[in-house]
């Protein structure tokens, strides 16, 4: 009985319609008229799209069962295993940087807008780091792994990336003054972009959702995230508001003439869980292994992905350019022999 009491509690835990229920058996809905009961309804959301996207590729024969095999078991092995590890990330933080902050915001419209820039900041370098650093790769690369794009995605973490995230963002935002409660509602607003940004081909088929690509991070945005075509690599690390990918020229958008190949360039198994999940820590403790001298070991786990100590570097910098001016050469000889 017990098994089944958590079967279904995971359940609804996943599908975050908990709010839902207690409202529908007590008859009350006052709740809906407060901030925190208003953005927990909202909980059913991203689930009920992923469903919805199930759903369709059933109804025209286009389910492939792996593609969400692995991200939903790595679902409910994160919620196992690191279900409190975030929260008390986050309350650490706050506790320890809160009183350094030089200004004091408060839960208004315009410390919102200051808010949420400091936020997209925070964002941003957690995200460039997780790219740049080979360690925190290991711990972000379960994300990129998958080889489609879909909801199901988002749920494709290791289970230690959340609370490195919230570490990173979460001190960069209180040590910047914004207000805790504040601060929240911001992480809400931005987990559920976050996730709608992972809508896949099959419900949205171009998601550059039209004059919106302009000013914000769209679904389009995040395929060419996730894509391993050298062009496209390392782009777009900004969340919703695309400011700081502006600002230091990591914004790009996703050309009709190059088709997305998403995943990522170490040859693995996507459909395999243990390499989906430890398979970038395995290739890094391989590496570290060989290096020669401790200065190598360390610059395996600092440097970015693809570094060598051989020289032999294959970073997602160097292969863009060698792509680009590969690109050069051949305009270069067509050019020539017109």
């Amino acid at each position: 009985m017990n098994a089944f009491q958590t079967l279904y509690n995971e359940l609804i835990s996943f599908l975050g319609i908990s709010d839902w229920l207690q409202m529908f058996t007590s008859g009350d809905y006052s709740s809906l008229t407060t901030l925190d009961g208003f953005t927990n309804s909202l909980g059913p959301l991203i689930p009920f799209l992923l469903i919805i996207e199930i759903g369709r590729t059933l109804i025209f024969k286009s389910f492939k069962g792996g593609v969400y095999k692995v991200n939903l078991f790595i679902y409910i092995f994160n919620s196992f295993i690191g279900r409190f590890i975030s929260i008390a990330a986050v309350t650490l933080c706050i506790g320890l940087f809160e009183k350094y902050a030089p200004i004091k915001t408060t839960f208004t419209w315009y410390w919102m807008i200051y808010g949420y820039i400091v936020w997209e900041l925070a964002h941003f370098v957690y995200h460039y780091l997780a790219h740049k650093v080979r360690l925190f790769w290991c711990l972000h690369s379960t994300h990129h792994a998958p080889n489609s794009m879909n909801l199901s995605v988002t749920y494709a973490h290791f289970f230690l990336e959340g609370p490195y995230a919230d570490v990173i963002r979460t001190s960069i935002c209180i040590l910047l003054g914004v207000n805790p409660p504040l601060l929240f509602f911001i992480m809400f607003i931005d987990g559920t972009w976050g996730a709608f940004i992972h809508t896949g081909e099959n419900i949205l088929k171009d998601g550059r959702l039209g004059f919106m690509n302009r000013f914000v991070l769209t679904p389009s945005h995040h395929r060419v995230h996730h894509a391993k075509n050298p062009l496209y690599m390392d782009t777009n690390f900004c969340n919703l508001l695309n400011i700081w990918d502006r600002v230091f020229g990591t914004l790009r958008h996703e050309k009709e003439d190059l088709p997305i190949e998403y995943g990522i360039t170490r040859q693995m198994n996507p459909h395999n869980f243990w390499d989906v999940y430890f398979g970038e820590i395995t290739a890094l403790v391989k590496d570290v292994y060989k290096a020669p001298g401790i200065k190598n070991k360390l610059m395996y786990i600092f440097m970015a992905p693809g570094w060598s100590h051989t020289g032999d570097h294959k970073t997602a910098k160097i292969v863009k350019e060698e792509f680009l001016k590969s690109q050069q050469s051949s305009s270069v000889v067509m050019h020539e022999s017109q």
